[in-house]
């Protein structure tokens, strides 16, 4: 029996390290995917924003999440019906208070470009839904793990914080750069590499998206109920949470048609959908591409979260991978283009530090 106890004392620690690394990669995974969904709409032509916007969102906000929880959750419909509607109702509202901020964060990225827009963006993102739930379980939960407080008085969870304050202060270097980039090119030359800069409208956007994008995490707090009856009807633990996005993403599709389709009709941009003039094939195949890679930043989220759990470490490791991988978008595609050396040197500090405080969250949580 001695023997038995000792040999799972010892087998334990590099199984929850273990469990850390898959965690990290694939958080990383999930990051890479939302740091690169963007793109593909670039390829969008002789269509008004709004448009492929939306022909991407019925794609990651209907489509593909319910061909991902049919794959992966068993009777994943049965699950939603049989849930209490006090937990449908604030999982619902979290995802429509969400999709605010997922409207917003694509209008960042039009009027500041990758870099800078998520960078802002996901400042503020990073900080909400990393704290708040923790909070939270102090406040009005009888939780003992995962609250503040209990981040507060252990090791790890001390180790984890000091990695979202080192985030922080990559984000805040990154923004820095976005700052000396705005004071040294001109207007032509901010609108070579982002078509539509403008940076107060902007700065505007990327705020009300960093606060309310946060809200996705709250919705899977407020659905958690749901993941637990998932593994309790024999689904994979590993994909637990796919039948919550089901319900979050109802939210953030809501919000996101009604303003498309105001932005319709006050564009008059209805016919974009079967202009003849426009590359049809081309524009639903990457609108389409563009929504399949920005849902898999959560399947792949809702992977690393079965790892680590979803507290702090969860989300700023995700928010860190997604800033880390736009920033190098950024590079790729000449947005730091015709900068001094100075501003180039520091978003690539930035860079640095925020891949550092991945690494000290994943020792953090390992601990």
């Amino acid at each position: 029996m001695y023997l038995c106890s000792a040999k799972f004392n010892q087998t334990l620690p590099n199984f929850i390290f273990m469990e850390s690394i898959f965690g990290i990669i694939f958080h990383s995974i999930g990051g890479f995917a939302s740091g690169s969904f963007y793109i593909p709409y670039n390829k969008v032509k002789s269509w008004a924003w709004e448009s492929a916007w939306i022909v991407g969102g019925v794609v990651s906000w209907l489509l593909v999440p319910t061909i991902a929880a049919y794959l992966t959750v068993p009777d994943f419909m049965g699950i939603i019906k049989n849930t209490d509607s006090n937990v449908i109702f604030w999982t619902y509202l979290m995802g429509l208070l969400w999709g605010i901020g997922g409207l917003t964060f694509g209008l960042a990225m039009r009027y500041l470009g990758m870099s800078l827009g998520m960078s802002i963006a996901l400042s503020l993102c990073s900080i909400f839904g990393a704290l708040v739930p923790a909070i939270y379980r102090d406040f009005f939960t009888t939780d003992t793990v995962g609250t503040f407080s209990y981040m507060l008085a252990n090791t790890g969870g001390q180790v984890v914080l000091v990695g979202i304050l080192v985030c922080l202060v990559g984000i805040l270097v990154c923004g820095k750069a976005g700052m000396m980039k705005e004071s040294e090119l001109t207007d032509a030359q901010k609108k070579d590499s982002i078509k539509e800069f403008n940076l107060t409208k902007g700065l505007i956007v990327a705020t009300i998206s960093g606060t309310m994008s946060a809200c996705f995490n709250f919705g899977i707090e407020a659905g958690k109920s749901m993941a637990t009856a998932a593994v309790a009807a024999g689904g994979n633990p590993l994909f637990q949470n796919n039948v919550i996005f089901i319900v979050v993403l109802w939210g953030g599709f809501t919000t996101n048609f009604i303003w498309c389709m105001y932005l319709n009709s006050a564009n008059k941009s209805f016919g974009d959908y079967l202009n003849p003039k426009a590359p049809l094939r081309q524009n639903y195949t990457f609108a389409a591409i563009a929504g399949t890679t920005w849902f898999l930043q959560f399947f792949f989220y809702g992977m690393g979260e079965s790892k680590l759990g979803n507290g702090a470490s969860s989300w700023i490791l995700h928010m860190a991978t997604i800033i880390l991988t736009s920033n190098c978008w950024g590079l790729y595609f000449g947005e730091w283009q015709g900068v001094s050396k100075a501003t180039l040197r520091t978003v690539l500090l930035g860079i640095a530090v925020i891949l550092l405080s991945v690494v000290v969250v994943g020792i953090g949580n390992s601990l």
